[in-house]
């Protein structure tokens, strides 16, 4: 081999090497770049999670709240008014020649002597009921009155359509199944937890609406409460028909919202139940537990300046109905499993003589106005709370 041809082979092996280099150089530059910009792309952004703020209406004064009595309370007892005094009438004076009493007199059958009290006859008040106290009396009910002065009966009065105080715009949240953790608190300190499940279904003319909540007990869970309600969509919002309400070792319970009658015993526009004989006057706008968050949430997203004022709806359940004041607390942050949630605080003070608890509902405005916490204060101080960990919208 020559010096020559050695020096060449030496060139071509650096040129080589140098090839090499610069192409690792540039394939290393673009694999950095191309990484990069894949690095950009893909990043997952940090959670930023919007919540509607919205301006607090003014507060706006209520009326008292009114009380519901039972169709079936104590009729009032017949009045009697008060003797009539001795009047001397013509028709029935005396002959002016003396004469023996007739027979018929002495048994009392043809005429009363004019110096004893001739008592009226009681008014049957038997179908007079008092429903609703108070109440102004053109709304007191539709029977015919005698007119004191003629003693004509009064025509009957128009039966007016039961209301249960303002009358609210709603507009209903859509379909959606909530997931809920379950926090309780009894009187003595003990702590349970567990989990519900509530759901909101409905077509925009009807509607079905439950909850089942229970505790964690090692490998199981034991169902506390299971309520179920159906019906319909009306002008006030949601119109239950039927609720059923089934609690660990009782028997189920039905509560049955009667606006046609239907053949129900109780009548028309009447709240009747199948653990009690009594019956209440079915106002417009009444609830069950079921359906009073979502009711709430309608009324939310039609105008929230209506949580300026009192809200009041009735409300039957078990036994009973009467009439929850809900008053705007102000906005929480609540923590929840789906993160921060700003919300309009509602809640529904104990009043003494016809519920003792207290309820609190939070609604979301950001999410449809959906009941995200739910919160029932016990007399004895026993503290159940609700809290939603997921929601799924589920369309019609």
């Amino acid at each position: 081999m020559t010096i020559a041809s050695f020096l060449s082979q030496r060139r071509r092996m650096v040129l080589f090497c140098a090839a090499t280099v610069v192409l690792h150089g540039l394939a290393i530059d673009w694999a950095a770049s191309h990484l990069a910009a894949s690095a950009t792309v893909n990043a997952s952004p940090s959670v930023v999670t919007a919540q509607v703020r919205l301006a607090l209406p003014p507060r706006v004064a209520s009326a008292p709240l009114q009380e519901i009595a039972p169709l079936d309370a104590a009729k009032p007892p017949a009045a009697t008014p008060p003797a009539k005094p001795p009047v001397a009438s013509p028709a029935f004076a005396r002959p002016p020649a003396p004469a023996p009493v007739p027979a018929q007199a002495q048994a009392g059958a043809a005429i009363t002597p004019v110096d004893s009290a001739a008592p009226a006859p009681a008014i049957d008040t038997a179908d007079l009921e008092l429903a609703l106290a108070p109440e102004p009396a053109a709304a007191q009910g539709s029977a015919a009155m005698p007119d004191t002065a003629t003693g004509v009966p009064a025509p009957a009065a128009a039966e007016p359509v039961p209301q249960g105080g303002r009358r609210y715009k709603v507009e209903l949240p859509p379909s959606a199944t909530f997931d809920m953790d379950v926090a309780r608190v009894d009187a003595d300190g003990t702590k349970w937890t567990g989990s519900a499940v509530m759901t909101w279904h409905t077509d925009g003319s009807r509607y079905r609406a439950s909850v089942e909540a229970g505790v964690s007990l090692l490998v199981t869970r034991l169902n506390l409460l299971v309520l179920r309600s159906e019906g319909a969509i009306d002008d006030h919002g949601i119109a239950p028909e039927r609720v059923t309400e089934k609690r660990a070792r009782r028997s189920e319970t039905a509560t049955h919202f009667n606006r046609n009658g239907g053949g129900n015993a109780a009548g028309a526009n009447t709240i009747s139940f199948s653990a009690s004989d009594r019956s209440y006057p079915l106002l417009a706008g009444a609830q069950d537990k079921a359906t009073v968050p979502f009711q709430l949430a309608g009324i939310g997203r039609a105008d929230v300046n209506q949580f300026g004022g009192d809200i009041d709806i009735q409300v039957g359940e078990d036994k009973e109905a009467a009439l929850f004041r809900f008053q705007l607390v102000g906005e929480d942050e609540l923590n929840t499993k789906m993160g921060k949630l700003v919300t309009w605080h509602l809640t529904r003070p104990p009043k003494p003589g016809t519920y003792s608890s207290r309820l609190d509902i939070w609604l979301a405005p950001g999410m449809q106005w959906y009941p995200v916490q739910i919160r029932n204060t016990e007399a004895s101080g026993a503290l159940t709370t609700q809290t939603v960990s997921r929601i799924t919208t589920t369309g019609q």
